[in-house]
């Protein structure tokens, strides 16, 4: 058996489902062998009963029996394997091959780690297996190189040498032979920079990919923003038509009340009529009955006195002119509904408000003054919140940043893109200015704010003039003085809006603008006016509405 063992190669005794040497073999009725659980475990996952080798099926599971032959050798086989391996290792310290290491290709059992591969024999050999093409004078003269996997597939077929350039022409990788023999015009390029541009380009690939993961998250971040606006939207949308289903609903009712009210005025009314009558004919009735005894006395004498008293009808009304009809409810529905569409319409104007101002108080951002940017006469708090005019007129700074003439400052945020909102309180101030502009604007000498010069902005002067500094002005007429005026941008919308805060109105908005720069919060506290306007711009905190 021990010669016959030699005749045989290791794959003879390797089972085709694990790839390990046998363990209790067992032949199937089409003669392949296999391990017992591994065929066991391969037909309880797979059905029908196939062989996994020729893929003959089975009509009925075969009953497994070990080939006890097949399971001498193979347990013969793992012992020689293991006394060479044990002989090798206690011969040299040689190290098994790892994942990601060449294996020798003479090891049989377990793999060593090559250290060379021949050009000539076009194998990889570990140190005990090398020793002949280091002693051996016929083994000498091979080409040893540093050790490679799959050495056939990088040689030149036509040459019989190393594939170590890459030609760009053909887009192939070639032998030194064929580029002075096949290729000499040929484009070419060291194999090893080829793999470069490989690596390089793979990792371009990555980075695409990862844009593009990162554009699906972003996509996705958008749905979420967008269901959750979209709730917004409905919880709003239910709030402006349930007060408005209230105020259609009081109104009915109001209806419903008035003209039940002239109902029971008509019947009340009708009631006395009837009583009025009722007794009238009461008295009728009683002067008939005298007249009748009257009538049937003999006394003539007695009947001529008593008919002159007789003689009047008893007093009563004149009903020819008396009417009751029903109430005419025309005007008072047409009143009711005209009252009602005045309601509903101030009603939904302030809703509608209410609505928009929760809304973009959404965006709101912590925005704090920049010192660095402010004119001279303007006195900042430590925090940054507060903003108002000196009495004490100083000389302009050679900082490019700060405005030299105008009393103005700019926040120290900056936005380029998206929404966002701040509030400034002005309560007691009769001038001041605020809104936003752009990061080049001019800020030396005198300024003339419209949006063509980077200003988007509204002002109040002489504590009752309201404009908007559009090209040309816009008054604005505002039914109440506002103490604290919001202000919100959309970048990307090209708007920027103003809002009376406590009346939950907008003031005015500039559509249609084309942003194309950083944008600043703009404040400007106005000119003292001997103290009656001292009073500071105060940054305040945003309290969203309910």
């Amino acid at each position: 058996m021990s010669a016959a063992s030699c005749l045989l190669t290791e794959d003879q005794f390797l089972c085709s489902i694990c790839l390990d040497v046998f363990t209790d073999p067992v032949t199937i009725p089409c003669g392949h062998n296999f391990c017992k659980t591994c065929i066991t475990q391969h037909w309880n996952i797979n059905v029908p009963f196939q062989c996994p080798n020729c893929n003959k099926v089975f009509r009925t599971r075969p009953e497994l029996q070990v080939n006890t032959f097949i399971s001498e050798m193979a347990a013969q086989f793992r012992q020689s394997a293991q006394q060479k391996a044990s002989s090798s290792s206690s011969s040299s310290e040689q190290q098994v091959s790892k994942p990601g290491e060449v294996p020798c290709d003479v090891c049989t059992g377990t793999k060593l780690m090559a250290l060379k591969s021949c050009l000539v024999c076009l194998d990889s050999y570990c140190e005990t297996h090398l020793e002949p093409h280091l002693t051996r004078s016929g083994l000498k003269r091979h080409q040893l190189i540093d050790p490679v996997e799959n050495l056939e597939g990088r040689m030149c077929t036509k040459h019989d040498k190393l594939l170590e350039l890459f030609c760009k022409t053909d887009q192939t990788c070639v032998c030194m032979l064929c580029t002075v023999l096949d290729n000499k015009t040929h484009d070419v390029v060291l194999k090893e920079g080829y793999e470069r541009k490989k690596a390089e380009l793979r990792a371009e690939i990555q980075q695409m990919i990862q844009k593009r993961q990162l554009k699906i998250q972003e996509i996705k971040h958008s749905v979420e923003l967008s269901e959750e606006d979209a709730d917004r939207e409905i919880a709003d949308g239910v709030q402006v038509f349930t007060a408005l289903k209230e105020s259609v609903e009081r109104s009915q009712a109001e209806l419903i009340d008035t003209i039940k009210e002239k109902q029971r005025k008509m019947e009340k009314q009708a009631e006395g009529f009837i009583k009025e009558l009722e007794q009238e004919i009461s008295e009728l009735k009683k002067r008939s009955t005298e007249v009748e005894q009257l009538s049937q006395s003999e006394d003539h004498f007695h009947v001529l006195q008593s008919f002159t008293s007789l003689n009047a009808a008893p007093p009563t009304k004149d009903w020819t002119q008396v009417s009751v009809g029903p109430p005419s409810y025309e005007g008072t529905v047409v009143r009711a509904v005209n009252q009602l569409d005045q309601t509903l319409s101030e009603q939904m104007k302030k809703l509608l408000a209410e609505v928009g101002l929760k809304r973009v108080q959404q965006f709101a951002v912590d925005v704090t003054l920049d010192p660095n940017t402010a004119n001279p006469e303007l006195i900042l708090s430590d925090a940054g919140k507060q903003v108002k005019r000196g009495d004490v007129r100083k000389s302009p700074s050679n900082n490019p940043d700060i405005f030299d003439c105008c009393a103005s400052v700019l926040a120290k945020q900056s936005f380029s893109s998206g929404r966002f909102y701040y509030e400034v309180q002005v309560k007691g101030k009769t001038a001041w200015d605020l809104g936003v502009v752009r990061e080049s604007i001019n800020r030396k000498g005198q300024i003339t704010a419209t949006p063509l010069n980077g200003l988007w902005t509204i002002w109040l002067r002489n504590g009752k003039e309201y404009k908007a500094l559009a090209d040309p002005r816009v008054c604005l007429s505002l039914k109440s003085r506002p103490e604290k005026v919001g202000v919100f941008v959309d970048y990307e919308e090209g708007l920027v809006s103003f809002y009376d805060v406590d009346a939950a109105s907008l003031i005015y908005s500039f559509t249609g603008c084309l942003f194309t720069e950083k944008l600043y919060p703009f404040f400007g506290p106005g000119v003292n006016y001997g103290g009656k306007n001292s009073a500071p711009l105060i940054i305040s905190p945003v309290n969203h509405t309910e």
